[in-house]
């Protein structure tokens, strides 16, 4: 395996995450903090390295092969959290290493959960450095599902492949055309997102924190209590809005501008999407009435939020929506998996492959009751092939059980059961808050070491479909 491809490409990044310490690096200035000396320092180190890193690995080929893309896409998730974990682990916050990368790790795959229980004074270097690693985490993640997923058809993703994709030595300029295009629809996103909040009643600074974090489907806060410390209904709305806008197709929006609006509406699993945030909200606001906590516009604000949050996997949190009862807590424990449309900056099993598995499932009862019909399977007007059907299946069923076997471990690691299994289910999904005391009220920061390093590596193998980061151990992929 050539390598050298494989590291140009992690220097390159290592090295633009690198110079973008330089942004926290200013906040902290302008506001007076000390910590800017360690955002400075943190940047030279990686850009350093990174560049560095690239320069010695020129001269490889331009072709990508299968194996190298598996290898890169985990390896560059790894790096790049490492590194984004320096400045919060040399910063006065005191992080001992594991929560420092946990909270990096929970930054780049954009989870939302966090060690972090000082928020309200912590320095703004650190709070927007958080945010940036979300806001990163979140373009990557849109531009792999475009770009790497479909090649390495991983669950179901080839039916997503491009034309210019069918080659896998066309994959890093499409990728570089992909990631431009993408990049140009995320920063017009996120910046009448940070409007519409600043209009809505934030701070400035609060705004554009919060807005890098919303689009990207983050959950990462200025504050202790999240967006629920933030009293005025319209920040909830927009957050509302923008974390749905977030968690739909990113090419469908490409496809807007290009005159060919009517596709965002056409496409079966946005629509799908959309109706089961319609029918979860519906549920959250019923479970409030009848059990008189909440009722009004109230109960309509705090059920669609939470419904929001929870399956497009922000993770933001404007209520404890466990102190609605036992229903409540079963309700948004299922919805965790779900997660957004593929191609979006959310995460859980996704919208297409429970689309793909009631197909399957449909043709299989025809079939028992009438053998002699012919059923032809179909996703969005098109046949499905039976290879996507075979691989949403797979990926589903490792997916469970990556879950359980994450929950047995924390368990064994001193988590409570309730703890243990929200906290898989929280962290193979990416979504942030999990129930109990790792619920929308609380954070991780009781936690052992031990647990700390496993949700880590959950948030890790979550973040990558899976597949990705276990095909890895397999002896067969490091054969010649």
């Amino acid at each position: 395996m050539d390598f050298r491809t494989i590291f140009s490409a992690i220097g390159a990044l290592t090295a633009a995450l690198g110079i973008s310490m330089l942004l926290p690096a200013l906040a902290d200035f302008v506001y007076g903090n000390d910590d800017w000396l360690i955002f400075l320092t943190s940047s030279l180190i990686t850009t350093i390295f990174g560049a560095g890193l690239w320069a010695s690995s020129t001269g490889g080929t331009s072709e990508l092969s299968l194996r190298q893309a598996f290898l890169m896409t985990t390896l560059i998730w790894v790096v790049l959290t490492t590194f984004g974990a320096l400045p919060i682990y040399l910063s006065n916050l005191r992080l001992s290493f594991a929560d420092a990368m946990f909270e990096a790790m929970s930054g780049i795959t954009t989870t939302g959960a966090t060690v972090i229980t000082t928020l309200d004074t912590a320095p703004p270097g650190i709070l927007l450095w958080r945010s940036l690693l979300q806001w990163f985490g979140g373009l990557g993640v849109v531009v792999m599902a475009i770009a790497v997923l479909p090649m390495l058809r991983v669950g179901g993703m080839q039916m997503f492949r491009a034309e210019a994709f069918e080659t896998p030595d066309k994959i890093l300029p499409q990728a570089a055309q992909i990631a431009s295009a993408m990049t140009v629809i995320y920063v017009l996103l996120t910046f009448a997102c940070a409007v519409c909040y600043w209009v809505a009643g934030m701070s400035a600074f609060d705004a554009v924190a919060h807005a890098l974090t919303t689009l990207a489907t983050g959950g990462f806060s200025t504050r202790d209590a999240s967006l629920g410390a933030f009293e005025q209904p319209g920040i909830h709305y927009v957050a509302t809005v923008f974390m749905i806008l977030g968690a739909l197709p990113f090419v469908l929006y490409l496809s807007a501008l290009q005159g060919s609006v009517v596709q965002l509406f056409r496409d079966s699993q946005v629509r799908l999407f959309m109706f089961l945030l319609a029918g979860i909200t519906l549920l959250a606001v019923m479970i409030q009435i009848l059990g008189e906590h909440h009722s009004g516009e109230l109960a309509f604000r705090q059920a669609a939020f939470s419904a929001v949050s929870i399956m497009t996997g922000t993770g933001f949190g404007i209520v404890d929506y466990g102190a609605w009862g036992p229903l409540s807590m079963a309700l948004f424990f299922v919805v965790m998996f779900i997660g957004g449309c593929t191609g979006s900056t959310s995460c859980g099993i996704k919208v297409f492959r429970f689309q793909v598995l009631a197909r399957d499932l449909y043709q299989h009862v025809r079939q028992i009751v009438f053998p002699s019909i012919i059923y032809v399977k179909r996703y969005n007007n098109r046949p499905l092939p039976d290879d996507v059907s075979t691989s949403v299946q797979s990926f589903v069923f490792i997916y469970f059980a990556s879950f359980l076997i994450l929950a047995v471990l924390l368990s064994l690691s001193g988590m409570a059961p309730l703890e243990a299994l929200s906290g898989s289910a929280t962290a193979m999904a990416n979504v942030g808050p999990g129930l109990g005391e790792i619920g929308p009220a609380g954070n991780f920061a009781s936690l052992s070491d031990t647990s700390k390093w496993l949700l880590t590596i959950g948030m890790l193998v979550g973040r990558l479909e899976v597949l990705v980061v276990l095909v890895l151990f397999t002896p067969r992929f490091w054969r010649a």
